[in-house]
């Protein structure tokens, strides 16, 4: 009679004396795994011989078949269909029998795998409360961005960015640089204002401080600056040529308060010095203490009266929604060619360093945090594995004395560790979801950050992407934390695990 080994398919000859002393126990001569000979015992027709056998008649059957054979439907086998890839009988083995056995296997273990699935539900939503409070702060502070000076793109004459500041009146247009109603017309437009830039000196009485002002529309720049809070006085007005806003810590430092006089003073073009008088009509701030310490707003006509100058410096271009930033842009180049008109576009990105560095920071938080609880979740599932191998070493050794291959072993306890990630990251996306919308109901509480004068209330804001992203983090880690302990239990001895069972 012969057999087969499980492992590496020797075959190996063996006598009716040899299996009633042994049991039917035997040991490879090539590989020294310990199996049970009388599991891959049977007569088939011929099959090629090991080379480590050379004198053995080749009448042993393959592995797989004798093992399907003598298991019946325990044993999950990966032998192929007619025409079915071998990697598709593999899936169909691991979602199939053995994906049913790690099932059973988990709701035996009914507080140790609740124990597993909590830790890892626990990481998924910290992770998706933590990621969603960190895209609320980004959302907030590009949002904010936007709405207090920048708008979603500015028109520019090309260099303005560059050398504006040192000599602004060679990068002046004209009014009718841009065809203002064409823009207006254009999908997702909600407005288009200009802008022109100026500065220097504005005194009451016996103070005077340096201003870097900017003469609006006030009409049309309503909507652009949204996040430009007057909270004292009035706002602009077309019905005011000479009213003014000036920032909070700029009103402080000169002592100005609504309704007071201002005198303006400023350089114009070709050396000359040029003064208007002025009325305060209203203070405000906003997110950037460092702006409001030195801005002023006026109305476009009391500008361009104080500069002696026409035109304007920038065309502000507001879209109802962020995410059509970049489609708006190709559509202005295309309307707008820089080497036709001389203009850049400039999206309001490029023009956001802090924004960026935001970005950046809470980019490397949140990468940190999954790093954390990646290795919680490995940690805690790895030992709920380990235990269960200990356990289980009398049942693994059962399983395989009747022909269990140790890759099926393995199988089972990858399996197992799968289920658990898939059920503890559901259940933690779930969670993490819930609570999200119920802090953002009641709200976070938030103290002024640096460079700022307020506070705010916080939301949390999830994501499709970041429930995604934490669900994938708990399977993967969980998958890979069962590796060990499933490599650890695929590597007992037989004989070893079976002693375990007295």
């Amino acid at each position: 009679m012969i057999t087969q080994c499980p492992d590496c398919n020797t075959v190996c000859q063996l006598s009716a004396e040899t299996l009633r002393t042994t049991m039917g126990m035997l040991r490879c001569t090539q590989c020294r795994t310990v199996f049970n000979a009388l599991a891959r015992l049977r007569d088939t027709p011929e099959m090629p011989l090991s080379p480590a056998q050379p004198d053995v008649p080749a009448t042993a059957p393959h592995a797989e078949d004798l093992s399907t054979a003598a298991l019946g439907s325990a044993n999950p086998t990966t032998t192929s269909a007619p025409g079915e890839p071998r990697g598709a009988a593999i899936a169909r083995a691991l979602l199939g029998q053995t994906f049913s056995l790690a099932l059973r296997n988990l709701a035996r273990h009914r507080r140790r795998t609740a124990l597993g699935v909590a830790a890892i539900s626990c990481g998924v939503m910290a992770l998706v409360l933590a990621g969603g409070f960190a895209e609320w702060m980004q959302w907030a502070e590009r949002e904010s961005t936007i709405h207090s000076r920048l708008g979603h793109v500015q028109i520019v004459k090309r260099g303005y960015y560059e050398n504006g500041v040192a000599d602004p009146y060679q990068y002046l247009m004209a009014d009718n640089t841009v065809p203002l109603a064409q823009l207006r017309a254009l999908p997702h437009v909600k407005a288009v204002t200009p802008r022109l830039a100026f500065s220097g000196l504005i005194s009451k009485g016996e103070t005077t401080v340096s201003f870097m002002g900017e003469g609006v529309a006030p009409e049309t720049e309503t909507e652009v600056s949204k996040e430009l809070i007057v909270h004292a006085g009035e706002t602009l007005s077309s019905a005011a040529p000479n009213g003014v806003i000036l920032g909070k810590g700029l009103a402080a430092s000169l002592g100005a308060k609504a309704g007071d006089n201002v005198v303006l003073l400023t350089t114009v073009d070709g050396g000359g010095v040029s003064a208007v008088d002025a009325q305060v009509r209203g203070v405000f701030h906003t997110a950037v203490q460092a702006f409001d310490e030195v801005a002023l707003r006026a109305p476009i006509a009391l500008a361009r009266q104080l500069a002696k100058a026409d035109g304007v410096h920038q065309f502000i271009v507001l879209l109802d929604e962020t995410p059509h930033t970049d489609a708006m842009v190709a559509t202005l180049r295309a309307l707008l060619p820089p080497t036709a008109s001389g203009l850049q576009i400039v999206p309001w990105l490029d023009l956001a360093d802090f924004y960026k560095a935001v970005v950046a920071l809470f980019s490397q938080q949140m990468n940190f945090v999954r790093t954390i609880i990646a290795v919680i979740i490995i940690m805690s599932i790895s030992n709920t594995l380990a235990m269960s191998v200990m356990e289980r070493t009398s049942e693994i050794g059962t399983l395989m004395a009747v022909g269990f291959r140790r890759r099926s072993v393995m199988r089972l306890f990858v399996s197992e560790g799968l289920v658990i990630g898939l059920i503890g990251g559901l259940g933690g996306a779930a969670l993490g979801y819930v609570l999200a919308q119920l802090i953002s109901a009641v709200g976070i509480p938030m103290p002024p950050a640096p460079g700022m004068d307020a506070g705010f209330t916080a939301s949390i804001l999830v994501t499709w992407t970041l429930v995604i992203n934490g669900f994938l983090v708990a399977v993967i880690s969980a998958v890979l934390a069962s590796l060990y302990p499933a490599w650890k239990a695929s590597r007992l001895e037989i004989v070893d695990a079976l002693r375990r069972a007295r």
